[in-house]
């Protein structure tokens, strides 16, 4: 039997949605575009933060084997692939966090969708358990943060702007 995730998991990871909400909103209805920029900037910023956090809670698992679901023990082998998971949404965010420098912002938010989905479905196949309830949380989680960015690349690729 997996462990429950503790309520306040729960809670602050949907708070999590209200910076990727609030922002998209800025991007999508900012009547200056230098604004409407600035909230891009802080959406692609914000997106890879939470990316590169997503990627730290595997390495949690390898640092602090209690963490494991129960009656999983550690694994030199599993251990690896949950660093090397850690590790690549970093690297993931990093990149998005670099396409301002080639005047394309809106690539930045291309990565990060790719990020959040590979990332999910990496999880999801169930080659490095997960406590129970988490990988639900985060294909939900993932499912809205993935949505609000299609959303806002669709609305930015097509010179659109809504409003509010």
């Amino acid at each position: 039997m997996h462990r429950r995730l503790p309520p306040a998991a729960v809670a602050l990871g949907i708070a999590g949605l209200v910076p990727f909400v609030v922002l998209a909103l800025a991007v999508v209805s900012a009547d200056d575009p230098m604004t409407a920029q600035r909230a891009l900037l802080g959406l692609v910023g914000y997106g890879a933060v939470i990316l590169a956090f997503l990627g730290g809670i595997h390495w949690g698992f390898v640092l602090h084997p209690a963490a494991l679901p129960e009656g999983m023990t550690p694994s030199t082998r599993r251990d690896a692939a949950r660093l090397g998971l850690g590790v690549l949404p970093s690297l993931v965010g990093w990149a998005a966090l670099l396409t301002p420098m080639l005047g394309i912002p809106e690539i930045g938010l291309g990565i990060l969708i790719a990020g959040f989905i590979a990332t999910v479905v990496a999880e999801a196949r169930g080659e490095v358990p997960l406590p129970g309830g988490y990988i639900v949380l985060r294909g939900v989680l993932s499912c809205v943060v993935v949505a609000i960015l299609v959303t806002v690349l669709v609305v930015r690729l097509i010179g659109g702007k809504l409003i509010l």
